[in-house]
Parts: C-alpha cells; structure tokens; sequence
C-alpha cells in the first residue's frame, strides 16, 4: 500500500515539474516577410529612377503617395504615366540595386537566430520575370547571405502561406483564404503613413526594436 502512495506521489511531482518547464520554454512561431518596402526600399529608388529617366514628366511625390500600387497611382493622372513608372522597376538591375530599408536585413537575421524562431521572406513576380526572380534573389543573397536563399517564397497570394506573423506594408491583404493563419503587422510605408491600421500592429521601422516585443507577444498568444 506504502509503495503505491510513494509511486503514485512521484508522477504527481514529476508532472507538476513537466508543466512548469513546458510553460517556461519560448513557443516556435513562423515569421513572413514581405521584400518591397520592408527589406527594401522600393518606393523611394523608384522615384529617383524615373525623375532621371523622364525628368520633364510629372511625378507623384513620396507624401502623396497613396495605395500599394504605383501604376495605377500614376496611370490615374493618365495612362502613359502608368505605362512609364512601370518601365523603370521593369529595367534590367533596378530591383538588384534596391537599397536595404535602415537596419532591416541586420534585424530580421538577428529575428531568425532567436531560439524557436523561423523566418520567410516572400515576394510577388514582377513581369517580366525573368529579371524579377533573378534579381529578388540577387538582393536576398548579398545582403543576407547564401542561406537565406533556401528561405524565399515567391507567391501573389500571401493568405496561402502558413506563418504566425506576417510582416507586409500593404494595409489590406485579400486572398483565397478569407482567415490566413498569421496576424497581419503593417510596416510603415510613404503610401500607409496616414492611414488607420484598426486593431493591427504597425511597426513603423527596424532600428528600435520594437520588433522584439512583437514577435515576445507572438509567442505569448499561441
């Protein structure tokens, strides 16, 4: 009877000690990031690009930027504009020559190396494709590293992905899945600067760690 009470006591303790490092140990969460406007600084290039390409033409400043498409932006005022912004991230090298957004590849590495912690970058195709795939991975290879090209995902649709965390500057994602797996963080961009994100999380840049307390909430609310 004595042996019993002993056994049974020590599996109390033993699932007492169990639950209390489960609870303890950080939860693996899976985090998508958006490349144009959150790696990359595609808006401002774009805009010196095509004042040097067409200097004469009419342009749309950075502040008064609005909507996640350019094109339809500058073809609103007429259509050739349209047809001329796109021609220029269209170009052979434009997209290669992005320059990194202030301290995004040093944090979303730093993202990646914390413990439980997975990190994808996933993109659009431009057309013509052939320089989009290319350069996109270009981009990721010398600014991040050989390794990261394994951690790309080229999609139209980032509602299909399965993640935790979706980091995108688009204020509004619509896709095939009307409820994605991930909670949607905005990163501040020129064309969302003055626009309500509801009840989303904005993260307005990369170099004061706010990134940090995201992803530590992330992994509170699993």
């Amino acid at each position: 009877m004595a042996y019993n009470d002993n056994f049974s006591n020590t599996k109390a303790i033993g699932k007492s000690f169990s639950n209390k490092n489960e609870s303890s140990v950080p939860k693996n969460i899976r985090v998508l990031v958006d490349f144009e406007n959150v790696l990359c600084d595609f808006e401002q290039s774009l805009l010196k690009s095509y004042r040097r390409k067409y200097p004469k033409e009419t342009y749309i400043p950075l502040e008064q930027r609005k909507g996640i498409s350019v094109k339809r932006q500058y073809a609103d005022v007429s259509e050739d504009l349209g047809e001329k912004i796109s021609s220029v991230y269209c170009s052979p090298g434009f997209i290669s020559n992005l320059p990194e957004i202030p301290g995004a590849c040093e944090a979303v590495d730093a993202m990646d190396k914390l413990y439980g912690v997975n990190v994808f970058i996933y993109s659009g195709i431009t057309l013509p494709y052939e320089y989009s795939l290319k350069e996109k991975c270009q981009w990721v290879e010398f600014h991040l590293g050989v390794r990261w090209l394994d951690k790309i995902i080229f999609t139209k649709d980032p509602t299909l992905l399965n993640g935790n965390l979706l980091i995108d500057d688009r204020v509004s994602i619509k896709g095939v899945l009307k409820n994605p797996t991930w909670e949607h963080v905005v990163f501040t961009s020129c064309h969302n600067v003055r626009i309500s994100v509801g009840t989303k999380t904005r993260l307005e840049n990369w170099t004061d760690g706010a990134w940090r307390q995201i992803i530590r909430k992330a992994r509170h609310d699993i």
